[in-house]
């Protein structure tokens, strides 16, 4: 779980939604490994994470980064797609889902939205 804060140091709006969204998540599944709300570096660190956090639940790097907002989520995407892929992406790809996913993705033509 994303954000500007690492585990309440900024008390915003966004990191609180944040932090809500994991409390949620861990009752509705708690066998998940889920922690945040979080900087960037302390998701992929397990030692950033655990000097910001000593308490931390989860362990290694994590496989699954959760944006505060869409705009985060595609400014991530797009940065990570030029300094590890050449600009190139493959997927969405989703595994081991339980019910039926759809994911949603913007189309350009011609500069403009579809």
């Amino acid at each position: 779980m994303l954000s500007n804060s690492n585990f309440g140091s900024v008390p915003s709006t966004s990191s609180q939604r944040m932090a809500q969204a994991r409390k949620l998540i861990a009752e509705r599944a708690p066998d998940l490994e889920i922690d945040g709300e979080m900087h960037g570096d302390a998701a992929l660190s397990e030692a950033v994470r655990k000097a910001a956090f000593p308490g931390t639940t989860l362990s290694g790097e994590a496989n699954l980064l959760t944006m505060p907002n869409v705009e985060a989520a595609n400014i991530t995407y797009n940065l990570l797609k030029m300094v590890s892929g050449e600009g190139v992406t493959v997927g969405p790809l989703l595994l081991g889902a339980a019910k039926p996913v759809q994911s949603l993705r913007r189309l350009r033509r011609c500069g403009g939205l579809l």
